[in-house]
């Protein structure tokens, strides 16, 4: 890693402003790890970043590797660990960061292997914390050399860990508000489209669901485009 220089101060800056803007973007979930590995990677100056993310949708839940700036096949496999497992594990059980001096003589570190073919020496993880202290996740940075991780950086690290959580949390709530906003949009859509049906047809509310259904497996269109479909020809022979 760098020395403790104003460079070094200013790179941390300049990724913790590059991560806040992500905040308002409209980054898909992958672009930004992606962004967050790289950044933290290119001010650090270690090996390899890389981000774990807890997945709670599983049952029992796991922390899967979602990004990092390595481009060798050994480390961007795709990997899981239970939360209880490895350095990683560790970290989100735990709330706070682990340094390993040598990865090679950690019980904990369990890819020793791939350390010694990617050259790895020592660690940092540190904790995804969200403002509920959450851990949502943990950035891990590997260096190619024997480093001590001063209280500076690892303080450094976490203003980083903790701006990408926020940023990670609020991308995830766009997605997620999108995807009902849509949703609420196509069911309208649907209801508009049957009452269009159950007037000019003469069709009871289900029976005009039916058959929109039964269009919209036959034409393999969604049922929202059958309704717009349906709309949009209401709308025109109305206007003649």
């Amino acid at each position: 890693m760098e020395g403790k220089n104003d460079q070094t101060y200013d790179g941390y800056i300049k990724a913790l402003t590059d991560i806040s803007r992500a905040i308002t973007s409209d980054l898909y979930i992958e672009d930004l790890l992606k962004l967050i590995v790289m950044v933290t990677a290119k001010v650090t100056g270690v090996e390899i970043c890389s981000l774990w993310i807890v997945n709670e949708e599983e049952t029992p839940p796991k922390i899967r590797l979602k990004a990092t700036q390595s481009i060798s096949p050994a480390y961007i496999k795709d990997r899981s660990l239970d939360l209880n497992e490895g350095v990683v594990g560790y970290v989100v059980t735990h709330k706070k960061p682990l340094i390993l001096k040598d990865v090679l003589n950690s019980k904990r570190f369990k890819e020793k292997e791939m350390a010694k073919k990617l050259g790895l020496v020592s660690m940092v993880g540190i904790p995804l914390k969200t403002k509920e202290d959450l851990v949502i996740g943990v950035l891990n940075c590997f260096t190619a050399t024997s480093h001590d991780f001063s209280e500076t950086e690892v303080n450094l690290l976490r203003a980083v860990a903790n701006q990408s959580a926020v940023a990670i949390v609020n991308t995830e709530l766009m997605v997620k508000t999108r995807v009902i906003q849509e949703e609420l949009e196509a069911r309208k859509k649907v209801e508009q489209a049957k009452e269009i049906l159950m007037v000019n047809r003469q069709m009871t509310g289900e029976a005009a669901h039916r058959w929109m259904q039964k269009r919209s497996m036959d034409s393999r269109k969604t049922l929202r485009e059958v309704a717009e479909a349906i709309l949009l020809s209401y709308e025109i022979f109305n206007k003649q």
